[in-house]
């Protein structure tokens, strides 16, 4: 099988080498690629790409447009990247890479999946767009159950990448200008959803890579309308007999108080909170903006309406969340899931 790589970049010069070493060891064929979508600000992190030697050709994009998935669609979009029949996508900030992770990726799409994407456990105070909304609205509207659709380290089939590739020409051009970024990751999962199975690769070692928090307005803007707008157009999907309830895995880790107080203020400078706050309990607002994106509403305005509750949901989770235990919060994410899964089932006017 042929297999090709493609590390979108930006700003990372001391992590790319590591990355591309460890995709060329797992990729380990004289055949296949890695292609460098780079969007840096300054030529140092596609000059690393280029020094870092590798038995695997190399393929570096230099000055493309900034956005993580406009950089991955310009890859995509190679001659080179065509002919691979399983395609690794995997960020390039992450610390310490371990090519096993990306072999075990490759091999699950080998062997027939149409998406293998890591699962990898999270940090109690990370993941906060995933465990919050991602995870549990994809499940309830998809019937997949992915612990981590953001993943960030993917492998698609040459088939799935194609319908991808196709799917991207369908989307109204507000959701298109979000697939071009942030969005992208669920763009790829929520696309290929029903092109073959979707395997969770489990791992047991947190990822380290570069914090999101920084950035969560820009990722909550471009990844959220994308899932409210691929979502909504699913039928829900009832939790089967007997099932049980969905299980979290939440890597615990102190954080210092300091630490916590910064987040909590850098949370409170995202408003001012467009539309109000009527205390909706979370996560009723989340189950509202999928039902009105369902109904005919914009994905976008549905998405800014959810803002601040959203930024509440997060600002509880984090002043709770250092006063429970590992358990606790596993158990309270759980909680949340069910219960968003409930509600995209309830008719919105049956649970005012």
């Amino acid at each position: 099988m042929s297999l090709a790589a493609i590390l979108p970049s930006r700003n990372e010069p001391a992590t790319i080498a590591a990355v591309t070493t460890a995709v060329d060891a797992a990729l380990d064929d004289l055949g296949a690629v890695i292609v460098h979508a780079d969007s840096s600000d300054t030529p140092a992190t596609a000059r690393q790409f280029a020094a870092t030697g590798t038995t695997t050709a190399k393929v570096p994009l230099t000055d493309l447009v900034r956005g993580k998935g406009t950089q991955i669609l310009a890859a995509a979009c190679r001659s080179e990247i065509a002919t691979a029949e399983a395609v690794l996508i995997a960020d390039t900030d992450t610390r310490n890479p371990d090519p096993a992770v990306y072999r075990a990726l490759l091999d699950r799409v080998r062997a027939g999946a149409a998406v293998a994407i890591a699962d990898y456990p999270r940090y109690w105070d990370e993941a906060n767009l995933t465990n919050h909304l991602a995870r549990p609205l994809i499940a309830a509207t998809s019937g997949h159950d992915v612990p981590q659709p953001l993943a960030g380290d993917i492998t698609l089939s040459a088939a799935a990448l194609d319908a991808a590739l196709r799917a991207v020409a369908a989307l109204p051009a507000e959701v298109a200008a979000c697939v071009d970024g942030y969005g992208i990751d669920a763009f790829l999962l929520l696309t290929v959803a029903t092109i073959g199975p979707i395997v969770s690769v489990r791992f047991d070692r947190p990822k380290q890579h570069a914090g999101s928090f920084p950035h969560l307005p820009a990722i909550y803007q471009q990844a959220v309308p994308v899932l409210l707008h691929l979502t909504a157009a699913r039928r829900p999907v009832p939790v089967p007999r007997g099932q049980n309830q969905a299980s979290y895995r939440v890597a615990d880790r102190a954080v210092e108080p300091t630490r916590l107080a910064t987040m909590l203020t850098t949370l409170d400078s995202f408003g001012p909170h467009l539309g109000g706050y009527d205390e909706r309990p979370w996560p009723l607002p989340a189950a509202d903006a999928w039902h009105a994106v369902n109904s005919g509403a914009s994905a976008t305005e549905a998405a800014r309406r959810l803002w601040p509750y959203y930024l509440r949901r997060v600002h509880d989770w984090l002043t709770l969340g250092q006063h429970a235990t590992t358990r606790q919060r596993a158990e309270r994410l759980a909680g949340a899931h069910a219960r968003l899964h409930h509600y995209i089932l309830t008719p919105a006017g049956a649970r005012r």
